[in-house]
């Protein structure tokens, strides 16, 4: 198990950046899976995210590609979200969430079902 612990949400406007980050506690953090989620008010969790491996492929929500970036560091067992160009659509809490499990099929890394551990949240708000 590792706890996660999001920071890094706020009041922006459209156009703005924010930085989430999510702190890890565990040694074995490198082994991780991490991926971001978003909650919007009246809709389910959603994929934002994911950085299944350290130095490998990631992955992105179609609303976001291009916009965000997910990026890790492994000595300080933190990943984080850059977000640039941020819409209101963008609005709800976003969860960091993390799994030992090493899935064949990488759309698992996609869902919040492929994930055992889950940070508290972290509200972005983005105003038009």
């Amino acid at each position: 198990q590792v706890v996660l612990v999001e920071s890094g949400g706020g009041l922006v406007q459209a156009g703005d950046s924010l930085r989430l980050s999510c702190a890890a506690s565990g040694r074995t953090f490198s082994t991780y899976k991490m991926a971001w989620f978003r909650l919007a008010p009246g809709q389910v969790r959603r994929f934002v995210a994911a950085l299944p491996r350290n130095g490998g492929s990631t992955y992105y929500a179609d609303s976001v590609e291009g916009r965000f970036t997910i990026s890790r560091d492994n000595a300080k067992h933190t990943v984080n979200l850059q977000m640039t160009n941020l819409k209101p659509e963008d609005t709800g809490v976003y969860y960091c969430a993390a799994t030992n499990v090493d899935y064949v099929d990488s759309e698992y890394y996609t869902i919040p079902g492929g994930y055992d551990n889950w940070g508290q949240g972290t509200q972005v708000t983005v105003s038009s």
